[in-house]
């Protein structure tokens, strides 16, 4: 019977270690600071992609614009949340295209000042998640990674706390002073998210040669559509493009693993800031640029400092080094 218990207790500690940990991961109380820089980022790039859109927004968005109704009906992927729809079920009641469109995209726009000042901002998260994904739906074709990774984000900023900090609510003492319990649980659902798309595309990269041999970096400087300076001096240097290459591909995998332990954090915090500066200098795409960058300092370079002490049960003492406070994110 000794033989058997003392393996029993070993999976016992064992197990005890790993729930303690988890909790400590994933329900340790933390500041909602970074939630709230995460609101306010995601919001303010989505203001200025508005103000960039908006003197086009009937040629994108109405059925008359550049992709004309049957054309776009075609061409979309659901008729449930389209501008296209609200056109059609409106249009007996003597509402014209013109006030839908206009109207969509100052509500859109207001809820964003709203989710920015952190009023309501659940429920102002839950407006502009609606409006931008009924937008991204009626112009499918004009869609791309900024697009998605914002509709993302801002749908989970419906269920996060991100008004818990630096907002309106906060300050009007609408949310309470101490920092909600899914706080940290929130914060780490964005890490691991960004970890998760971080890893998949450096690996994708990685997987054939245009990353490895400058190619890709060529490429992403030099095509019309994306070129915003003279790189073609980089003909007569090939190894800066091949370096190039071999950095992005490095930051990107290397993201989900180097930016947790604290001595390499900031580093890659910096990094990935470096290359989402230089997507949005030398290839102009600022909007996904700016929007990267700040999801990953949202994320990993604001501190979610602790505020309460660690919880460790008394009756189990060796198990001190598993209720260590967590990382200061």
């Amino acid at each position: 019977m000794n033989g058997r218990a003392g393996p029993r207790r070993a999976a016992r500690a064992a197990l005890a270690r790993a729930w303690l940990w988890l909790d400590r991961f994933a329900l340790a109380p933390a500041s909602a600071v970074p939630l709230a820089v995460l609101r306010i980022g995601l919001a303010s790039v989505l203001l200025v992609q508005a103000a960039m859109v908006g003197p086009a927004l009937l040629e994108l968005y109405g059925r008359s614009g550049i992709l004309q109704g049957p054309l776009n009906d075609l061409l979309a992927r659901t008729d449930l949340v389209r501008i296209g729809s609200l056109i059609d079920r409106l249009a007996p009641l003597g509402v014209g295209e013109a006030a839908i469109v206009t109207g969509t995209g100052a509500l859109y726009t207001l809820a964003l000042v709203a989710l920015l000042l952190g009023w309501r901002a659940r429920a102002a998260a839950a407006l502009a998640w609606l409006a931008h994904l009924m937008l991204m739906m009626t112009a499918d074709s004009t869609n791309y990674g900024a697009d998605n990774y914002a509709n993302i984000f801002l749908f989970y900023l419906v269920w996060m706390p991100s008004g818990a900090a630096l907002s309106l609510d906060r300050r009007l003492a609408r949310v309470p002073a101490a920092p909600p319990a899914t706080t940290r649980l929130s914060l780490r659902v964005v890490q691991l998210h960004l970890c998760i798309s971080y890893l998949a595309s450096g690996l994708w990269k990685a997987s054939g040669e245009q990353w490895w041999n400058g190619e890709a970096i060529w490429r992403s400087v030099m095509l019309p559509a994306y070129r915003q300076v003279d790189f073609s001096w980089l003909a007569d240097h090939p190894w800066i493009a091949v370096i190039a290459g071999w950095l992005v591909v490095l930051v990107e995998v290397g993201y989900a693993f180097l930016i947790w332990p604290r001595r390499s954090r900031r580093i890659w915090v910096a990094a990935t800031l470096a290359l989402h500066l230089g997507i949005a200098v030398f290839m102009g795409l600022v909007v996904f640029g700016a929007l990267m960058a700040v999801l990953t300092f949202a994320a990993f370079g604001v501190s979610a400092d602790r505020a309460a002490p660690a919880r460790c049960p008394r009756e189990h003492p060796a198990l001190e080094s598993a209720c260590a406070p967590p990382n200061a994110w």
